[in-house]
């Protein structure tokens, strides 16, 4: 375990107004002032781990801005800012972007040309090789980003296709737990990617439908301490017996738009 730095948003302008993944419903009633408190519950478990969090203002009219993942994907201080598929997130990038340029010498910000959807669609991997990416694509992000990821990252860029809606940005799919692993669920991908996946990380935990359905996947790890969605208890089972501690929060809400503890949590790597 270290210390870890992240940027969250306050879901207290969350709604789902409108259906741009397979889990919202408008039809559905939000209730934003108990996302607020699951919210809540999320960020003091983060600060009472140790960990460092920021905060980004929500804005009116951009209920989607709490899922903080989208925004950009950093590493070793250089930022590869989001563009976002659908308008109606569109000017969530612009909030994102100012954040890392009001702070110059911290942050190097690069705006993408490539459509891509920030830590929805890449994770980083820190192995005894300076580190690599691991980045979806098929629904969200263009594969091209991959490419210009890279670029701008100077990190090895793993390019993984998506094929199960329900598992549209590759955080609700795949997640590293520690320096040098991964846990996934094998049918979100393709049959080659699945076989890419098996090379590089033979030893990775191999998850369920159920612990994905469960958003189990979209989960944020230090190493030790494990942040995961309430309803994944067989899968939080499975990583105590691994020796990780998993730490249960109820973000049913927010489930409500698509998202759970990961998509609420951008890592920052300065």
């Amino acid at each position: 375990m270290r210390q870890r730095t992240y940027l969250m948003c306050s879901p207290a302008k969350y709604l789902v107004e409108y259906a741009i993944n397979a889990w919202m419903d408008t039809s559905v009633p939000v209730d934003t002032q108990l996302a607020i408190k699951q919210w809540t519950v999320l960020r003091d478990a983060v600060v009472d781990l140790g960990h460092t969090v920021h905060l980004l203002a929500p804005q009116d009219g951009l209920p989607d801005m709490v899922y903080a993942a989208n925004g950009a994907f950093s590493v070793d201080g250089v930022v590869y800012g989001a563009r976002f598929k659908y308008a109606q997130r569109a000017a969530e990038a612009v909030r994102h972007r100012a954040f890392y340029e009001e702070q110059p010498d911290a942050w190097r910000f690069v705006p993408p040309t490539e459509t891509n959807e920030g830590e929805g669609d890449f994770t980083y991997v820190p192995d005894g090789h300076g580190g690599l990416i691991l980045a979806g694509y098929g629904f969200r992000t263009e594969i091209d980003a991959h490419a210009q990821a890279q670029e701008v990252l100077g990190r090895p860029v793993i390019s993984l296709r998506l094929v199960d809606p329900r598992f549209y940005h590759l955080d609700t799919a795949l997640a590293s737990l520690d320096d040098g692993n991964i846990i996934y669920y094998p049918a979100a991908f393709s049959v080659s990617s699945q076989t890419v996946l098996r090379q590089l990380f033979p030893h990775a935990m191999i998850a369920t439908e159920e612990d994905a359905l469960a958003f189990g996947l979209n989960l944020v790890s230090d190493g030790r301490n494990v942040l995961m969605h309430t309803e994944a208890t067989a899968l939080a089972a499975r990583l105590a017996d691994a020796g990780f501690r998993p730490i249960l929060v109820d973000l049913s809400e927010l489930k409500k738009g698509g998202g759970s503890v990961k998509c609420c949590m951008a890592e920052l790597r300065p």
